[in-house]
C-alpha cells in the first residue's frame, strides 16, 4: 500500500485537488486528493458514506464543490452543471439505468444527438448505422433496432455503456455496474471495459465486490468518513488490506452465520403458480432457518417473492402460516399476517424517499402507535432512534430524509421498519446488493438475530458465497420452477449454479 496522499502525476488526464465539500451537519469531503490516467481503470472504493457518490457528484457537475481544485489534462475547469461535465467528454453509468423504455437501442445511445437529414428531421438510417458501429467497436452483440424494454438487464447496462461513450468521452464513472448482472453477464461487460481501456479511456470504477478489483483494476483509492485514507496498484494489495483501510477494523469472517437450530414451520407454500413467471412452486420456512432462494436472472424468485406478500397475484397454489391456510391478496395482508418484505428495490418500492427517516421505520407500525387514531409521536420517535442507534444508521436525526442516506443506511431503514412491525416471516430479496463490506456483515449479523429470536428468511440472492455463507437450505429455481433443495453446508457453487442452468443433479 501506499502512503494515503499520493503523488500527482504530470500524464494524469483528471486530477483532483484538495476537494472538499460539506452539507449542513457534516463534511462529505474534507482536503481529497483523486488521479487518472488515459488508460487506466481506476477503482474507487469506501463504505457507503464514505464520501465516493459525493467526489463523483461534483465531477459530474451535479454538486459544486466548497474547495479545491479540477484539471483535465493539466488545465484547471470549472464544472458548474452536468453539461459542462459531458462538454468537457466525463460520462457516467449509474446503478439505476436512465433508458427510455419504448424506444429502440439506437434512439437511447444518441438520445438528444440524433444525427439530422435536414430542417431537424432526424435521419433514421444514419442513427442505426452509428449505434451499429459503436456496439461493433465495444463487442456488444445487440440488434440497435430492438426496444431497449425487451433487453436483459445485463444488455441494457450495456446500452449505458455504449450511451456513455457516444459522447466521445474521455473519461467514463461506472457505478456498481455488476450489481445486477450474473457471473457470465459480469465477464461480457469486463471485456466491453477493456476494449475501453484499450482505447485510451480512462474509468473510474465503483464496487462494492472487491473480488472484482483484481480482474479489471489497475489502481485504487479508498475513502473513509470523507477523507482518503490510502491508494495505490491494485496489484499490490490483499482484499484483507482493502477491507482494513475501508473500516479501520479486520473483519475476519464476512458470513457470521450462526448455527441454526430450525423449529416448527413457519411457512408452507403448496403447488404455488402465475402464468408466465413460476409454477408448481413447492417448499417450506422454518423458525430459526435461512432459506436461500437461488437463480439466475429471469428465473422466478422476485416474482415469487411479490406474490407471497400480495404484492402481484397468483393463479393457483396455497399459502399455509403457522400451518393454517390464509388468503394473501394485499400486502396488507401479509403484514398483518407477520409477513415482512426486504424489496430488490430498495429507493422505489422499500422507502418513500422524500419522508424522514422516523416515518419510513414506523410507517408498517402506526397502527400499534396510534391510539383513536391519533399516532402517539413521542413513542413513535423512541422507536426510531432505538433502531437508529441498534444498526447504526449514518444519520443527523431521525427527521433526516431518507433520501439524503446512503445506500447502505437506507436498506438498514427498510430493515428497521420490519424489525420494528416484529415479522416472524421475512422475506429479503437482494439484501446486501449495492451496500459495502462493513454494512453487509451488520446486516449479517441482524439476520443472525432474528433467527435467534423465532423468525424464518426467505433469502433471495445472486450472489453465490452470501447464499453458501448465510443460508442454511438453498432452493434453486430455473424458468419459474424448483430444480433442487440443497443443505448449503454440503453443497458447492458449482452446484447451485448447474442447478440454476436446468442441469439435473
Amino acid at each position: 500500500m501506499t502512503d494515503a496522499k499520493p503523488k500527482i502525476a504530470e500524464d494524469a488526464v483528471l486530477k483532483m485537488r484538495g476537494i472538499r465539500k460539506a452539507f449542513p451537519g457534516v463534511v462529505a469531503l474534507d482536503e481529497v486528493d483523486f488521479q487518472l490516467h488515459r488508460g487506466e481503470v481506476h477503482a474507487l472504493l469506501g463504505e457507503n458514506g464514505a464520501g465516493k457518490s459525493t467526489l463523483i457528484k461534483i465531477l459530474t457537475g451535479a454538486y459544486i464543490r466548497d474547495a479545491g481544485e479540477i484539471l483535465l489534462d493539466n488545465e484547471s475547469v470549472a464544472l458548474n452543471g452536468p453539461a459542462d461535465s459531458q462538454a468537457m467528454g466525463i460520462s457516467c453509468v449509474y446503478q439505476e439505468f436512465d433508458l427510455v423504455p419504448h424506444l429502440s437501442v439506437a434512439q437511447n445511445i444518441f438520445l438528444g444527438k440524433e444525427p439530422e437529414r435536414f430542417w431537424g428531421v432526424i435521419d433514421g438510417r444514419e442513427l442505426r448505422a452509428r449505434a451499429r458501429k459503436l456496439l461493433q467497436d465495444l463487442g456488444i452483440d445487440l440488434n440497435p433496432d430492438f426496444p431497449v424494454r425487451t433487453l436483459s438487464v445485463a444488455q441494457q447496462q450495456m446500452v449505458e455503456v455504449a450511451k456513455a461513450i457516444a459522447v466521445q468521452a474521455r473519461i467514463l464513472i461506472m457505478d456498481e455496474p455488476t450489481s445486477a448482472l450474473t457471473h457470465g453477464e459480469a465477464r461480457e461487460l469486463f471485456a466491453a471495459i477493456r476494449r475501453l481501456r484499450n482505447r485510451g479511456t480512462g474509468i473510474i470504477y465503483i464496487t462494492h465486490k472487491l473480488e472484482e478489483l483484481f480482474e479489471i483494476a489497475d489502481s485504487y483509492t479508498v475513502l473513509r468518513d470523507g477523507r482518503l485514507v490510502g491508494s495505490g496498484r491494485v496489484s499490490d494489495v490483499s482484499v484483507r488490506e482493502l477491507i482494513r483501510l475501508m473500516v479501520d477494523r479486520d473483519i475476519q469472517d464476512h458470513f457470521p452465520r450462526a448455527a441454526p437450530s430450525p423449529g416448527e414451520e413457519l411457512l408452507r407454500v403448496e403447488k404455488f403458480s402465475r402464468q408466465n413467471h413460476f409454477e408448481d412452486v413447492t417448499f417450506t420456512l422454518r423458525r430459526g432457518e435461512i432459506l436461500g432462494l437461488a437463480g439466475l436472472l429471469g428465473a422466478g424468485r422476485t416474482a415469487l417473492a411479490r406474490s407471497l406478500f400480495g404484492a402481484d397475484p397468483f393463479d393457483s397454489g396455497r399459502i399455509l402460516v403457522r400451518g393454517g391456510q390464509v388468503a394473501i391478496r394485499s400486502p396488507g395482508a401479509a403484514i398483518r399476517r407477520g409477513m415482512g418484505f426486504l424489496t430488490e428495490d430498495r429507493k422505489g418500492q422499500g422507502l418513500i424517499l422524500i419522508l424522514s427517516v422516523l416515518s419510513n421505520i414506523s410507517l408498517p407500525s402506526l397502527t400499534r402507535l396510534s391510539r383513536l387514531g391519533v399516532v402517539d409521536g413521542a413513542a413513535e420517535k423512541s422507536m426510531a432512534e432505538r433502531f437508529i442507534r441498534e444498526l447504526r444508521i449514518k444519520t443527523p436525526g431521525s427527521g433526516q430524509k431518507a433520501l439524503y442516506l446512503s445506500g447502505g443506511h437506507q436498506q438498514k431503514v427498510v430493515l428497521s421498519k420490519w424489525l420494528a412491525r416484529e415479522a416472524e416471516i421475512l422475506i429479503f430479496d437482494e439484501p446486501t446488493r449495492g451496500i459495502d463490506v462493513a454494512s453487509k456483515v451488520e446486516i449479517y449479523q441482524f439476520m443472525n438475530r432474528l433467527t435467534e429470536q423465532g423468525a424464518g428468511i426467505l433469502m433471495i440472492s445472486s450472489e453465490m458465497p452470501e447464499v453458501l455463507g448465510m443460508s442454511d437450505r438453498v432452493v434453486v429455481m430455473h424458468q419459474g420452477r424448483i430444480r433442487a433443495e440443497l443443505n448449503a453446508k454440503e453443497t458447492s457453487q458449482e452446484a447451485i449454479l448447474r442447478a440454476a442452468l436446468g442441469e439435473l443433479p
